[in-house]
């Protein structure tokens, strides 16, 4: 037996007590759609979708709030700081390059590695059959210097007693005169092959050559490197000895051609040597290049350090960190950065109590502040102290709805 359709109400419809007679197809189809009008009222409306809460904004209590200081970004004084690869080197006024002045062989070497030097010290002794002719010619040159000397006494005596006459006398000095210009190159060869005047005269004086000479040290300082060993043959161009002043050396580095402009005569550097467990020294730019170094694009900066307890060595690696010129950017205080995964972030102020974790792209610290690149503009209040606190309510609270 078919049931009569109702409503939503529950009642059954007028009409459909007013059809005597219903086809079965109609009747189902009634069925059908009392049903599905009645579930449709029994379902109720989807509560709305709630709002996404952004993780980078956090509410400081009163509290916290306390503990917080906010300051505008604004400019100031920021000088960029250099840091380049350097070395340690020889001042080059107290380094001598010391060769041997004549051609020769090597018969005695009395100057070791690391020793200290004398100025005039010898280091070692040289037989050179050069200097044994050189010596020869002038003690030639010099015994006919004196005879042509002797022969215009005589010339002048007998021209007085009208003897002889002017052009005879005139003669006998043209010929001395030439003869004492070729003894006095004879004796400049020598002091050109090393001899000193005191040893020339003592040369003249005994009348005997002497084909040994020493070669000896034109600086004192630390004798730094050798190479020459005994029995060698070496010539005037070789460089046998190099002794050296460590008291005080050189700071050497090569700055980028793009960075020079920020470097000058006079500016503090400080050093940091890796030898000396990261020990600093501090210095000043004494001399800054002219020019640039076509093959590595950079300009070559030197400094001066004293060194009196021989602590620094030569090619000993350094950084140079200079502090470039001041010039007025945008910075924030070191303080106020926050890091997270690698990128760097601050709290700006966007409410009394409400603050926003902003990513930032900044420079490198200099004098506790630094230089902002991108994502903050001037007058921005930033939080500068308390930022860590702040971040750490921050993660809080994003646990808390996680």
């Amino acid at each position: 037996m078919l049931s009569a359709p109702v409503n939503c109400s529950g009642r059954t419809p007028a009409s459909a007590y007013f059809s005597p007679r219903r086809p079965s197809r109609l009747a189902a189809l009634l069925l059908v759609a009392s049903v599905t009008l009645l579930g449709a009222c029994g379902k109720e409306a989807p509560p709305a979708a709630a709002a996404p809460v952004d993780p980078n904004l956090v509410s400081a209590a009163e509290g916290l709030q306390a503990q917080l200081k906010v300051v505008p970004v604004g400019a100031v004084p920021v000088s960029e700081t250099l840091r380049v690869a350097g070395r340690l080197d020889f001042d080059e006024q107290r380094i001598a390059r010391i060769g041997a002045t004549v051609t020769g062989r090597v018969t005695q070497i009395s100057g070791q590695l690391g020793q200290s030097i004398k100025a005039g010290e010898p280091l070692a002794v040289i037989n050179s059959t050069v200097l044994g002719e050189a010596q020869l010619a002038f003690l030639k040159f010099n015994a006919r210097a004196s005879l042509e000397r002797r022969n215009v006494e005589r010339a002048q005596q007998l021209f007085a007693a009208d003897v002889i006459g002017k052009a005879e006398l005139q003669r006998r000095e043209n010929e001395a005169a030439v003869t004492e210009a070729e003894r006095q190159a004879a004796e400049d060869q020598l002091r050109v092959l090393g001899m000193s005047p005191k040893d020339i005269a003592a040369l003249a004086g005994r009348g005997t050559i002497n084909s040994l000479t020493p070669v000896v040290a034109s600086i004192p300082g630390t004798l730094v490197e050798r190479k020459v060993t005994q029995g060698q043959v070496v010539e005037p161009a070789d460089a046998l000895f190099t002794v050296a002043d460590l008291s005080r050396l050189w700071a050497v580095a090569d700055v980028p051609e793009q960075q020079a402009a920020l470097v000058r005569t006079g500016q503090s550097v400080a050093l940091e040597i890796p030898a000396l467990a990261g020990e600093h020294l501090t210095g000043k730019l004494i001399y800054i290049s002219d020019t640039v170094n076509p093959e590595t694009r950079t300009v070559l900066v030197r400094t001066e350090l004293e060194n009196p307890e021989r602590r620094l060595k030569p090619a000993m690696l350094a950084t140079m960190v200079i502090a470039g010129k001041a010039l007025p950017k945008l910075a924030v205080p070191a303080a106020a950065v926050v890091r997270e995964d690698n990128n760097e972030f601050v709290f700006v102020q966007i409410a009394p109590s409400q603050y926003r974790l902003t990513p930032v792209v900044l420079g490198a610290e200099t004098g506790g502040v630094r230089p902002v690149q991108s994502g903050l503009k001037e007058g921005d209040p930033v939080v500068v102290e308390g930022a860590f606190h702040l971040n750490n309510e921050r993660k809080r609270k994003e646990l808390e709805g996680a």
